[in-house]
């Protein structure tokens, strides 16, 4: 039996194994060559050898805030083969500028998710929620909340997931109203009509904004209203049940950051020599994991490692952890040269790599934006089809986004 061909009489399987070894927006601009090979591309078989491809290479990803406008600059790298070298330098890619944006993003699987995106030059004016892929450009303008009746003026606190059975992103957002009582609404991103829908939350409590989503839940911080003690909120992406974790381990939700450890949910702090020496982010003396081991009997396993001495003195803040179990922590906005570092709790090492590439805009903003880093970003071409996010057919610089590459769009229209 002859194997299937394609362009220029290559075996489909070949011309698959070439492609999956491309970055995600130069699959796009080849998607965008011809209807033959954006149906090739976007084939299920193709996908799915792609994200094979690409969980063997993660990405750290960077996020850069900056105060004054509101604008955000995103970058990419490879995490070093071995970042335990000296002298360790890693160049990073510039990918896009989006346009103005006052609230925190939130992050999974990929996308970004913005409350608040202005698209006139008037700032407050014509703000909408936003999805968006850093890498590819793409975006998709999502229908505006409805603030519930009574509602306070704390401001609403969302929070972003994905479902890896479904395939379905989820924004999940929540309201204050009086006497301290939530409300809750999701949305779901998909190719039809998407409409906020209100949810009933059985667990009284105010959420803190850090969250993180792991294997289709989301994991967030809170402080329970009847008891004033402090949980995590557990919120199912499918099912859109929630659950509630007690975490009277961590003392505090102070300094305290969830990360993903072996698919579990971790919440780390820092703990330094005493207690104003953290202000200067200084003299750090051993780092404090609480992993939740079991989520039905919630049984908590915690871990406390001492830090290496090697001089290090800039502040660093807890990023998350490798497929490989290092824990990477990054320097603050101000730094230059900008480090990213490695904390391997086996071995009791920690190594800086130099990033490089984003200390011009680091160096402009200096004390008036912020740095986030993503760490194992991971590129999946099946959650970036046309049929869930929007390409620049309509103009991304329309809404101010930027791209050094002048192929934005990841893929046409399927009517087109």
């Amino acid at each position: 039996m002859k194997k299937a061909k394609t362009v220029d009489s290559i075996p489909i399987d070949l011309f698959f194994e070439i492609f999956s070894r491309l970055p995600t927006k130069a699959v796009g601009r080849c998607r965008c060559v011809s209807k033959l090979w954006s149906s090739i591309l976007g084939r299920q078989e193709f996908t799915e050898l792609f994200l094979t491809k690409s969980l063997t290479r993660p990405r750290l990803l960077f996020a850069l805030e900056r105060y004054t406008s509101g604008e955000w600059f995103f970058y990419s790298s490879p995490h070093p083969q071995n970042p335990y070298e000296k002298s360790t330098v890693v160049a990073v890619d510039f990918h896009i500028k989006f346009p103005r944006s006052p609230t925190k993003c939130s992050y999974a699987y990929g996308l970004f998710y913005f409350p608040d995106v202005w698209i006139s030059k008037n700032k407050g004016e014509d703000s909408v929620p936003v999805i968006c892929n850093p890498i590819t450009g793409q975006y998709a303008i999502l229908p505006k909340p409805i603030s519930p009746k009574l509602s306070t003026k704390r401001e609403p606190i969302s929070f972003f997931g994905f479902d890896p059975i479904e395939k379905q992103f989820k924004v999940l957002l929540i309201h204050t109203v009086v006497n301290n009582e939530t409300v809750h609404h999701i949305l779901t991103l998909g190719a039809g009509k998407m409409r906020w829908r209100n949810i009933q939350c059985p667990l009284a409590h105010y959420p803190a904004r850090e969250g993180i989503c792991i294997n289709g839940v989301l994991y967030y911080l809170a402080q329970q209203t009847n008891r004033k003690s402090y949980a995590i909120v557990c919120f199912d992406v499918r099912t859109e049940k929630f659950k509630l974790i007690d975490a009277k381990c961590f003392g505090d939700q102070y300094g305290i950051k969830l990360i993903n450890y072996k698919g579990k949910v971790c919440g780390v702090r820092l703990k330094y020599k005493n207690g104003s020496e953290w202000k200067s982010g200084r003299h750090i003396r051993k780092l404090c994991m609480w992993v939740l081991e079991d989520v039905e009997k919630q049984e908590w396993s915690q871990y406390v490692y001492p830090f290496p001495k090697n001089g290090y003195r800039n502040r660093l803040f807890i990023v998350g952890m490798t497929t490989t179990c290092e824990i990477v922590l990054s320097e603050s906005l101000g730094s230059k040269p900008y480090n990213v570092c490695y904390f391997s709790p086996e071995r009791n090492t920690l190594q800086c790599v130099n990033f490089q590439g984003v200390e011009a805009n680091l160096e402009e903003f200096k004390h008036f934006g912020k740095l986030y880093a993503f760490v194992d970003h991971v590129e999946d071409l099946s959650v970036n089809n046309a049929k869930q996010l929007m390409s620049s057919l309509f103009d991304l610089r329309n809404l101010g986004f930027q791209s050094i590459n002048k192929f934005d769009a990841l893929c046409p229209l399927d009517d087109d």
